[in-house]
């Protein structure tokens, strides 16, 4: 008759433990934090050619992402532009990263138009981080804008836009209305 062997009962604790989800507080919601690993492997399978895989906002901690972005762009105000792109930017001036905004911005128009999806998600992630680099030049932090998005949800787009101050419609513009 063969001997039984037990495996050690120290590895399987350990090993549930670091499945647990822990509880932490970013933007002042607490979200669930799952292990990196699992995380990473949905960022990979995402990030794949051709893939449709969509990695779950509660993963990325949503506009956590976002504000952690914006503080390394304000730290980087006072770097050496020879080795950041953000401090160089800055240093332009606002109507260089104003201009560097919009150039990607359209970036980002024309893969949509193309129907190119793979492109627009990265040209997507460019908008974002120039759209950061305008709100660091400009002194506005990302709270405020979230608390305006918070402000205008559940509220049709046109009943707000109603509801603006008559000063900001009369702002002349090129915008179709």
């Amino acid at each position: 008759m063969a001997k039984a062997t037990k495996k050690p009962a120290a590895k399987k604790p350990a090993k549930k433990a670091a499945a647990k989800t822990t509880k932490k507080k970013v933007a002042s919601k607490a979200v669930t934090a799952k292990p990196v690993k699992k995380i990473a492997k949905k960022l990979q399978k995402a990030t794949a050619v051709g893939s449709t895989a969509l990695v779950p906002l509660e993963d990325l901690a949503g506009a956590a992402v976002l504000d952690r972005l914006w503080a390394v762009i304000k730290t980087r105000r006072t770097a050496d532009p020879a080795v950041s792109h953000s401090a160089r930017l800055l240093a332009r001036g606002t109507a260089k990263v104003a201009q560097k905004f919009g150039e990607e911005a359209v970036e980002c128009l024309i893969e949509a138009v193309a129907g190119n999806n793979t492109a627009l998600v990265a040209e997507s992630a460019d908008v974002l981080y120039h759209l950061l680099v305008l709100w660091v030049n400009a002194g506005i932090e990302p709270g405020k804008v979230w608390a305006e998005l918070v402000r205008r949800e559940g509220v049709s787009g046109i009943a707000e836009k109603a509801a603006r101050p008559a000063a900001v419609l009369s702002v002349a513009s090129t915008k179709i209305p």
